[in-house]
């Protein structure tokens, strides 16, 4: 099994094309081992070439909220207020440890995602 790295674009197409043509690879084959090299080849590719910026915590928030349907008020009622929820949606104060909480315990946010810094707008 040759398989080379891909360093290029072009390397990248042709090694998602030949991933196309493996999908359905009988599991325990050749043809599955070299998926599942192609497969790690292209994701560390890709994430060389295309890195992607972690979500800072109001953006996270943001993301929570439209993957799962909830709503400002929802948030405002989780966090106290609408004033509040929307202070925080748009950066003009920061998270406290006790809606850190809430956000992890209602809306199972991982914390670790919450407590990172970010900037605020200033007043």
């Amino acid at each position: 099994m040759e398989i080379n790295p891909i360093k290029t674009d072009e390397d990248h197409q042709d090694a998602l094309r030949e991933i196309q043509q493996l999908w359905n690879a009988g599991a325990e084959t050749p043809e599955a081992d070299r998926l599942d090299v192609l497969a790690t080849l292209v994701v560390a590719y890709e994430e060389k070439r295309w890195p992607v910026e972690p979500l800072d915590p109001v953006e996270t928030i943001l993301g929570c909220m439209d993957l799962n349907g909830y709503t400002q008020p929802d948030l405002a009622k989780l966090l106290g207020s609408r004033s509040r929820a929307s202070e925080v949606l748009n950066r003009k104060r920061p998270l406290t440890l006790e809606m850190i909480q809430k956000l992890h315990d209602a809306w199972k946010i991982p914390a670790e995602l919450l407590i990172k810094p970010y900037k605020l707008v200033a007043a």
